[in-house]
């Protein structure tokens, strides 16, 4: 469920921000994202001692941080979106390595 309402409240945040152009909510969507991602794949971490998903995550972490320093455009865009998808690929590693 915490998966499915940080997805929505992200999204929403980022939609918002293009719609709107208001960077700033852009950016703090980002940054709400890295704080969860980086919680969820640390407790995931530590619980089963895999490092793939945590460096997979850290990855597109390290993605998402650089979105938040680029000007507002298309390479924030594709920054994020790169981002956010090797976290999605890191959380579904780290549900199977918690199997």
């Amino acid at each position: 469920m915490h998966c499915i309402a940080t997805l929505v409240v992200v999204s929403t945040l980022g939609l918002g921000g293009h719609f709107l152009l208001e960077e700033n909510i852009h950016r703090i969507g980002l940054a709400l994202a890295l704080v969860v991602a980086a919680v969820a794949i640390g407790w995931g971490l530590w619980r089963h001692r895999r490092a793939l998903p945590f460096a997979v995550a850290l990855a597109g972490l390290g993605f998402m941080a650089s979105a938040l320093i680029v000007p507002h455009g298309t390479n924030e865009l594709l920054l994020t979106l790169v981002g956010v998808t090797l976290v999605s690929v890191a959380h579904v590693l780290n549900l199977r390595a918690a199997r």
